[in-house]
This record gives C-alpha cells, structure tokens and sequence, in this order.
C-alpha cells in the first residue's frame, strides 16, 4: 500500500443482551483499518438556530447529536462512524430519556460503546449534558 493511501475502516460491533440493546449500546467495539478520530466533549447552550437552550435536557441532546455530525461530516463522515461515546448528565433521572435519544440516532443494533456518567457541574453554568466520542473513519 502506498504511503498516502489509507485503509479502509471496519467496524465489527459485538451483539450484545437484550438489555444492552434496550440501552442502545454495544458491549464492545473492534475497527482496524481507517482513521480514528477523536472528538472533544460536545456541549451547547443554544440550539442550531440559536435558540437559547440553557438548562434543557432534550434541546441540548439534539444539539449535541447535531453538532458531532457536523463536525464529522467535515470529514466525511457521520455519526453511524461513531465507535465509543461518554455521555456526562446532571440528573440521572434523564439516563432513560438520552437512551431514547441515542436509539433515534443508532438504529438497527449499530450502537456504539458506551458509558453514561452523572457529575454534579459542567464547565459551563447552564449545560446539564456533554458528550465525548470516538469515531473511525
């Protein structure tokens, strides 16, 4: 293979119980190949049209989803290239709703890893979500 060509990226994502696929996620994770890409902690406390979202769940989960696609598609990528995320939440009473939102983005069992994670504060007064991803491309 010559030096600036690359190889192509395979994901292979391990079945999981039913319970983890109610929790839409996969035990594990194996790529070769590709490029990995290493995303910063997403948070936003405005929607895509500027809308203020400070302090809403649902609004600042959509956002975050949205703005991670984006920035993967500068790669030509997407989220469904996504292989591991760390979810931090404020509440925990919203694990089962960001679950439901994260279905809506990864269906058909191609979940990725991942860990969800209550903490008391973010960096920013206002953010009650941020999200922090791998993807291979």
């Amino acid at each position: 293979m010559e030096s600036n060509e690359r190889a192509r990226a395979e994901v292979q994502r391990l079945e999981g119980t039913a319970w983890q696929a109610s929790r839409s996620f996969s035990p594990a994770v194996v790529t070769s190949g590709g490029r990995t890409v290493w995303l910063a902690g997403q948070t936003t406390l405005v929607d895509l049209e500027g809308k203020d979202i400070t302090g809403q769940f649902e609004p600042q989960a959509r956002t975050i989803f949205a703005l991670i696609n984006k920035t993967l598609e500068r790669l030509g990528a997407s989220l469904q290239n996504m292989v591991s995320m760390t979810v931090f939440i404020n509440d925990p009473r919203n694990g089962d709703r960001f679950v439901q939102i994260r279905n809506e983005h990864f269906q058909g069992g191609n979940f990725p890893a991942s860990a969800l994670v209550t903490v008391s504060n973010f960096a920013r007064p206002g953010c009650v979500i941020e999200i922090q991803s791998v993807a291979v491309i």
